[in-house]
C-alpha cells in the first residue's frame, strides 16, 4: 500500500475457520501514542517508507474488526466485512495528513465504513449499484429507526411509522416499504448458529466475536469523530435562509420537536408546505456537507450504520 505500490503485510484471513485466529493474533499489534502515530505518519507522508504505513495499519486491525462487527446483521460473512474494512483503512493511511491535527482513526473511520458499506451494497442482490443516495441511506438506517419505533422486524411498517421514516430520511413513503420489505426477504443469521456443521468444538458464531468494551482509539475517533459531524452541520446550516434553518432546527435537531401543525401557525402557512421547507432544508444541508467532506478528502458523510 505504500506510494510505490508495495503492499503492507497484514495477518491472513482466509475465511471464517481462520477468524478466531485472526481476532486474536491482532491483539498482539500495540496501540500508538499520538507522538508515535505522528512521527510514523510523516515517514510514510514524506519517505514513503513501508514499514511506517505497516505499523499505522496493524495498530489499527482492532478498529476495523470493531467496525465490522456493527454490520453482521446484514447477511454477509464477518470476515469478508473485515477483509473489506481493511482495504478502506489502508486508503485512510494512504491519504492521511498528520498536519491536519486529528488521529488517524477519526480519519480512517470514514473510510472503513464506506468500503465495508460499498461491499455490503455490491453484495445485496435486492440493492443494486445504480441506488441513488437516499436510498442507501434508508438501507443503512432502517433497522435502527424502526428499533427506535419499536417496529416488528417480521411485518410491514404501519403507516405512521412508514410517515415518519421517509420524513427524517428525505424519501418517499414508497421506497420506505418497498427497502423493508426486501430487507425481510434478506433475513439475519442468528449468532448461535454452530460453526462447521455442527463438529464438536467448534462453538458458536458469538463465540467468536471480539471484545465489546470501546477500544482507546475508537472511543477517541468517536470523539473527534462526533467534533467534526457537529462542525461540519454548522457550517453547513449557513446554506439556509432564517426560517428553513428555524424550521429544520426546530423538527430534527431539537430533543422535543415541533410539530408541522405548529410551525404552519407560526409562519402562518400550511402543514404540507412546511414539510415541503423542511425537506428542501435538509437537501441543501446534505448537499453542503458533501461538499465539506470532499473538501476534506473525506468519504461522504451519509452512509451511516444501520
Amino acid at each position: 500500500m505504500s506510494k510505490s505500490g508495495k503492499a503492507v503485510s497484514i495477518p491472513a484471513l482466509g475465511g471464517e475457520q481462520s477468524l478466531n485466529r485472526y481476532l486474536s493474533e491482532i491483539k498482539k499489534y500495540p496501540i500508538l501514542t499520538a507522538e508515535q502515530e505522528y512521527m510514523l505518519a510523516k515517514r510514510y507522508e514524506e519517505h514513503e517508507d513501508p514499514d511506517a504505513a505497516a505499523q499505522l495499519v496493524t495498530s489499527h486491525l482492532r478498529l476495523v474488526s470493531k467496525i465490522a462487527m456493527g454490520y453482521r446483521g446484514y447477511g454477509l460473512p464477518v470476515s469478508d466485512l473485515i477483509s473489506e474494512g481493511n482495504v478502506g483503512l489502508m486508503q485512510g493511511v494512504k491519504k492521511f495528513e498528520a498536519d491536519r491535527g486529528f488521529r488517524l482513526a477519526t480519519y480512517a473511520m470514514w473510510w472503513i465504513k464506506a468500503s465495508i458499506q460499498e461491499f455490503i451494497l455490491r453484495s445485496w442482490s435486492l440493492v443494486k449499484m445504480g441506488t441513488t443516495a437516499a436510498q442507501k441511506k434508508l438501507f443503512f438506517n432502517l433497522r435502527r429507526m424502526k428499533k427506535q419505533l419499536e417496529a416488528y422486524e417480521d411485518s410491514d411498517l404501519h403507516p405512521d411509522d412508514v410517515a415518519k421514516i421517509a420524513t427524517d430520511l428525505g424519501v418517499p413513503e414508497q421506497e420506505v416499504i418497498n427497502m423493508n420489505r426486501r430487507m425481510m426477504m434478506g433475513g439475519d443469521g442468528s449468532l448461535n448458529v454452530q460453526m462447521r456443521n455442527g463438529e464438536e468444538g467448534s462453538g458458536e458464531w458469538q463465540d467468536w466475536l471480539t471484545d465489546d468494551r470501546p477500544l482507546q482509539d475508537e472511543t477517541v475517533a468517536d470523539a473527534q469523530e462526533a467534533r467534526f459531524r457537529h462542525d461540519m452541520l454548522v457550517e453547513a446550516m449557513e446554506s439556509l435562509n432564517d426560517r428553513e434553518k428555524h424550521i429544520l432546527t426546530e423538527r430534527r435537531l431539537t430533543e422535543n420537536p415541533q410539530t408541522l401543525e405548529e410551525l404552519s401557525q407560526v409562519y402562518d402557512v400550511s402543514r404540507e408546505r412546511i414539510r415541503q421547507i423542511e425537506v428542501r432544508a435538509f437537501e441543501k444541508v446534505q448537499k453542503a456537507m458533501h461538499r465539506i467532506a470532499t473538501e476534506r478528502m473525506l468519504p461522504s458523510p451519509e452512509l451511516e450504520p444501520a
